[in-house]
């Protein structure tokens, strides 16, 4: 099975077991996420794992966002100090 595909199939029950900080970049990938944490307010667009990138406006700090990405985009990316969990 694909670490793509492990994911699809990941049970929401278990607690995240890892998380890293990320720099948003427009070509830089990240391993698949469980969520996000935003650690400041702003907007972000990520790309999802369909692989189309969606922008997300108005996040408030503090916001824990369940979203399998693949990236953090730098260009739409307004909000600081975020976290990818695992």
């Amino acid at each position: 099975m694909s670490e793509q595909d492990a994911y699809k199939t990941a049970d929401s029950t278990y607690a995240v077991v890892s998380a890293v900080a990320v720099t948003p970049s427009d070509s830089a990938v990240i391993k698949h996420t469980r969520g996000l944490w935003i650690g400041t307010t702003g907007s972000i667009t990520i790309t999802m794992m369909n692989g189309v990138d969606v922008p997300f406006v108005g996040i408030n700090a503090g916001t824990l966002l369940p979203f399998q990405c693949t990236a953090v985009k730098a260009t739409g990316t307004t909000a600081s100090n975020i976290v990818a969990l695992y």
